[in-house]
């Protein structure tokens, strides 16, 4: 069974069960990954995430079953999850712009989605480069958090980007600049082109809606660690993505689109599967001075 034939099946159970408790551990096991990766890869090919997808799929059924005046507010509000019919009032007023009283009106203005389907589509000549790497085990070190699926926030309400924002401004970011010591991108095996600072997530289960964020470096003998969180990174084989082709940068902060391909474009039609793990994104600069970026998979050829 391929990657396609294996989402949608996803995509079936959840449609068969907008009406009860939707089980994320069972999309994982019919899509053959873990219920992170299965947010991962929906949410980076149709750009919202799974939860959201599931509210409007039950906000658009829930408009249809309104136009049976026989159905009541109430028992609709309870099929589709909502536990009183004031928090399923808001939702749909906020999905649909009215209230389900005034969706029962004849002419009432509403709004469907429908129900989707994965598709590989054939996007021209654009190729993809990458490089296959393989690593033994080693560790990196620094600031550790976790963050909402839906959200990117921590439990303040802080977001990823706020977070870097803070600490190039707090002082934390040179702070862990400097706690690099020694030569170690030639202790880890890693190229000039590589910044000290970079991004490790989803090295371990939080839940299924949380993930773990680290902004840190990599682990040498001479590394200043008090105070850092440290996390191994296994022996493993390394899908590496770069926001540069072909000696041009397409620039550093362009990672939704190179995200979007990788998961909709390379996965589908490799012979490799992204498996659990972690995931780097590395900072880089060009001997030429421009920057880019490098995104870092752990894969396993498909059995």
């Amino acid at each position: 069974m391929d990657w396609l034939q294996r989402m949608n099946l996803a995509i079936d159970y959840i449609e068969d069960n907008l009406d009860h408790d939707i089980d994320y551990d069972q999309i994982a096991r019919i899509a053959l990954c873990s219920v992170y990766q299965f947010q991962r890869m929906f949410s980076f090919v149709l750009d919202i995430p799974l939860s959201e997808y599931i509210r409007r799929r039950r906000l658009t059924l829930a408009a249809f079953d309104l136009q049976d005046k026989k159905n009541k507010v109430t028992d609709i509000a309870l099929k589709y999850g909502y536990e009183t019919p004031e928090s399923f009032s808001r939702a749909f007023q906020n999905l649909h712009g009215l209230t389900p009283s005034l969706a029962r009106q004849s002419g009432s203005r509403l709004k469907a989605y429908p129900r989707l389907s994965f598709q590989i589509i054939l996007k021209g000549v654009a190729g993809m480069n990458y490089r296959i790497e393989e690593r033994e085990a080693f560790q990196v070190f620094g600031l550790e958090d976790v963050y909402g699926m839906d959200n990117i926030a921590n439990k303040e309400g802080v977001t990823i980007p706020e977070v870097w924002q803070n600490i190039s401004i707090n002082g934390e970011f040179d702070r862990l600049l400097h706690s690099t010591s020694g030569d170690w991108q030639a202790e880890g095996r890693f190229g000039k082109e590589l910044g000290a600072v970079f991004a490790f997530d989803s090295y371990r289960v939080t839940s299924n809606t949380t993930f773990p964020y680290l902004i840190g470096c990599y682990k040498s003998e001479k590394s200043k660690t008090d105070g850092y969180a440290i996390v191994d990174v296994p022996a493993s084989t390394w899908a590496v993505f770069s926001t540069m082709h072909d000696g041009n940068a397409s620039g550093i902060y362009d990672l939704r689109s190179l995200k979007t391909r990788i998961f909709s474009e390379w996965l589908p039609t490799s012979k490799y599967t992204i498996i659990d793990g972690g995931n780097f994104e590395m900072y880089c600069t060009h001997h030429d001075g421009y920057e880019y970026c490098e995104l870092w998979y752990r894969i396993e050829e498909k059995r």
